[in-house]
């Protein structure tokens, strides 16, 4: 007996859930697990610490450059069969890393695996949330991002483990596999059909007058800016913390990096599930619900980051780092569900492209290098005062972005001009 209409939607959009779910954190797992083998690398390469910053800096760079070439071709082209063509690129890069026998070699397969990445992180949201009516996306974008902390960690955790048993690469031809294995499910996950059948309105739009539309879509600039603002803060927080601790606190830096691991996961988890819900609930309340759960997140987290920084003491400084994280994470589902709400369906890849460079262009990418530097003069506990100003200025963002939010989520339901 077939489903009803409505079971059977409900039953393919979990399905599509779960699988883009679990492919997000096969690529969180991949991404990670390089830093996880990196003293292994360095050893039997032989190479420099900024020879192996090359590493990161190859998959970050060609990340962020071809982001807005798959959000490009995401608004014209089958967005499911990018996102399959994405994981089966960077799992074979991932896997092509195992088989390096050279740095270039790893070099090229990195930013391979920068490129495999753009061509699902650019389509994989607007892909869940054409699945579920407006009203609950927060809940399922807050379920579909927890691929962050947890695959990052268990990107660690694999590379560490698998690395130290079988060597770096085998780790990499291990953590590349499962993403192969995914690759025919997705390929043939159903595209859902835009809500106002709008899909391709932006084909024919030139690059530089598309741009332009972002950055007049005020509601979309103010949360793009607000979440720059913040992955600055946690990039630069991410990269350092380790030290902070061993430097303040004399925290031996593999129990460093473990700690801070374990308190990024579970403040993660929580601030990342909680936001997803506490948006969704303020939302049919008022248009600029999701935008006032990142602000007070932002607000709650800065001075605790401040205490985090500040403080004598081990136990406080960790459970400030812990309390912190819960906050800053809640922005994490409510700003990416309201990029999805202010952009029309047919420009939804291009403004996640557009979104992706932005965020790690003025965040992470340049964070740990100012933090470094300012810590050559500053000292580094100095040196990360600036953390908590940048969340501040990502709460400002936040907040200023609600007198937009009205106009511009009505537009988008209207549909392009």
């Amino acid at each position: 007996m077939a489903l009803p209409a409505s079971d059977n939607q409900r039953s393919q959009a979990r399905y599509a859930l779960a699988l883009l779910l679990s492919v997000n954190l096969l690529n969180y797992i991949d991404r990670q697990a390089l830093y996880a083998v990196f003293p292994l690398i360095k050893a039997d390469l032989n190479l420099s610490d900024t020879a192996l910053g090359f590493l990161g800096s190859a998959f970050m760079f060609c990340y962020m450059l071809t982001a807005p070439l798959f959000g490009r071709l995401g608004d014209r082209i089958n967005r499911v069969r990018l996102a399959a063509g994405g994981l089966a690129v960077w799992s074979l890069a991932t896997m092509l890393s195992g088989l390096a026998s050279s740095y270039r070699t790893l070099l090229a397969a990195r930013a391979l695996v920068g490129v495999g990445e753009a061509s699902f992180g650019t389509v994989s949201p607007g892909l869940v949330a054409d699945h579920f009516p407006p009203e609950r996306r927060g809940r399922v974008l807050s379920l579909f991002f927890l691929a962050s902390p947890v695959g990052s960690a268990l990107g660690y955790i694999l590379g560490g483990q698998l690395g130290q048993a079988l060597g770096w690469q085998k780790a990499f031809l291990l953590v590349g596999l499962p993403g192969l294995l995914l690759t025919l499910p997705l390929f043939y996950l159903a595209e859902p059909r835009p809500a106002s059948g709008e899909a391709g309105t932006s084909n024919r739009e030139k690059f530089l007058p598309e741009l332009r539309r972002f950055l007049a879509n005020r509601s979309y600039l103010h949360a793009t800016l607000s979440m720059a603002a913040m992955t600055f803060a946690l990039g630069g927080l991410a990269q350092w913390a380790p030290s902070f601790l061993l430097r303040s606190f004399g925290l031996e830096l593999a129990r460093g990096n473990t700690i801070f691991g374990g308190i990024t996961v579970l403040a993660g988890v929580i601030g990342t599930l909680s936001g997803g819900w506490l948006g969704d609930r303020l939302q049919r309340r008022t248009p600029t619900g999701y935008l006032r759960v990142a602000a007070a997140g932002f607000l709650l987290g800065a001075p605790l980051m401040l205490l985090a920084l500040t403080t004598s003491s081990l136990p406080l400084c960790l459970s400030a780092i812990f309390a912190a994280e819960l906050f800053l994470f809640l922005n994490t589902a409510p700003l990416n569900t309201v990029l999805v709400n202010v952009v029309p369906p047919g420009r939804r890849s291009m403004g996640f492209a557009v979104n992706i460079f932005t965020i790690h262009a003025l965040g992470d990418a340049v964070s740990p290098a100012i933090i470094g530097a300012l810590s050559d003069r500053w000292g580094l506990r100095g040196a990360l005062l600036i953390t908590p100003l940048a969340v501040l200025v990502a709460a400002g963002f936040a907040w200023r972005g609600c007198r937009y939010m009205a106009a511009d989520q009505q537009q988008a339901e209207a549909g392009p001009p």
